[in-house]
């Protein structure tokens, strides 16, 4: 469950409501985990994997003999084995297990690192219209040279002006997928009657999963929005809007992580690292409750009110980080309860080129317990009201959101 999301990127983490990954996901190479305590093996599993083995083999073979010799079909030999993989997984009752294909290894990659291939738009469906909303345009990017504008209805895509009422929306944002340096073809409607085509020239773009702005009402107060968590992007990105809002004379904050589905572990760790005192992040324990690593945080902190908005799509990493800011008794908990996931992933790669994430390890906040399956208790509980329940959480104009408003009173105490 990772976001701000490029059109080519997979779009579940920020802009999908529904179908989410929820995880903290420690990224290691090369099919080797990234310390000692990540992937062991005993004299008697490897007895047990082949004898299981041997009976895979031996089922497998029936079946496949008799759909060559009485299927009307062709087979896809290597379709088959993929769906062999991830039906593998899906049978070990790993929740968050997941294999991914070669082909699909880089859209898990672009959702870890923060970095993509595409046109440098983020999107939602507006089902009235039915067409693809832009919600905003990244910065530098394909979509803003070309002249795509926040606001923007795609309302047909590809060389055949194809609509997206027609297609449906994924199979809209397929067809605006590919790879640097090729040609999305779409054509947007502005304002009630303008249409305009676009040709856009696809590329390298950094995803943006941090948005900030002064409060309106209360110009001393800072709201920062964190729509997942990636490797590479998401705390520079932070750091440089908490800067941006201290020297426009904030001194408050609202940490907003509602529908954040959780990311990469470094991440959430340098950003609670950024605003925690001295002292633990996180603790990860194996599956033996044996405490194996601890992430601290140095001496220098944030001394700020702060309040942190979650809801019942806060997950993983955004939870550490509501747990973290709360065991420090560095923040209030304003909102709804958290999803509940306190396991972590560990991702390896595969000799054929794709690449399991296997859930290996538990993990709990700095000071409190595991909030695993239970997910974590506001300290303030507001149900979503009004807007919240009406809109795109993306279009709930400060003044629409009970829960921000019920945050910000919270500091103002």
């Amino acid at each position: 469950m990772k976001k701000s999301i490029s059109i080519v990127s997979a779009v579940a983490l920020m802009i999908l409501t529904a179908a989410l990954t929820f995880q903290i996901t420690y990224i290691t190479m090369a099919g080797k985990a990234a310390d000692s305590h990540s992937i062991g093996s005993s004299a008697s599993a490897g007895a047990d994997s082949d004898e299981f083995m041997a009976e895979v083999v031996e089922r497998l073979s029936a079946l496949d003999e008799k759909y060559r010799e009485l299927y009307i079909g062709e087979l896809d030999n290597e379709a088959l084995i993929d769906y062999i993989l991830k039906g593998y997984v899906a049978g070990t009752g790993d929740s968050y297990g997941v294999y991914y294909t070669s082909d699909e290894l880089f859209d898990f990659m672009s959702d870890m690192t923060g970095e993509t291939e595409g046109i440098g738009v983020n999107v939602i469906y507006n089902s009235k219209l039915g067409a693809i909303e832009i919600i905003s345009v990244m910065p530098d990017s394909p979509a803003a040279e070309a002249g795509i504008r926040e606001g923007d209805m795609i309302v047909y895509v590809g060389e055949e002006k194809e609509t997206v009422a027609s297609l449906g929306y994924n199979a809209a944002i397929s067809k605006l997928r590919g790879k640097e340096g090729t040609e999305a073809v779409l054509t947007v409607l502005r304002g009630e009657d303008e249409f305009i085509d676009f040709r856009i020239k696809r590329a390298k773009v950094i995803s943006t999963t941090v948005y900030s702005h002064v409060y309106e009402e209360d110009k001393t107060v800072g709201i920062i929005r964190i729509t997942g968590f990636d490797r590479d992007t998401t705390f520079e990105q932070f750091e440089k809007a908490f800067g941006e809002l201290e020297a426009a004379g904030c001194t408050a904050f609202v940490f907003d992580v509602r529908n954040n589905p959780g990311g990469e572990l470094g991440a959430v760790v340098d950003t609670l690292g950024f605003l925690l005192p001295e002292g633990p992040v996180i603790r990860i324990f194996d599956k033996d409750d044996n405490l194996v690593q601890q992430y601290e945080s140095d001496a220098e902190f944030k001394d700020y009110p702060m309040a942190v908005l979650t809801n019942g799509n806060t997950a993983s990493a955004a939870e550490l980080f509501t747990a973290a800011l709360k065991d420090y008794k560095m923040a209030k908990v304003v909102g709804e309860t958290t999803y509940g996931k306190g396991c972590m992933q560990t991702s390896l790669a595969l000799p054929d080129g794709g690449l399991v994430s296997v859930t290996y390890r538990m993990y709990k906040p700095p000071f409190s317990e595991s909030y695993h399956e239970v997910g974590i208790t506001p300290d303030v509980e507001v149900k979503a009201e009004g807007a919240l329940l009406d809109k795109h959480f993306l279009k709930v104009e400060d003044s629409e959101d009970n829960q921000l408003q019920k945050a910000i009173s919270e500091l103002r105490k």
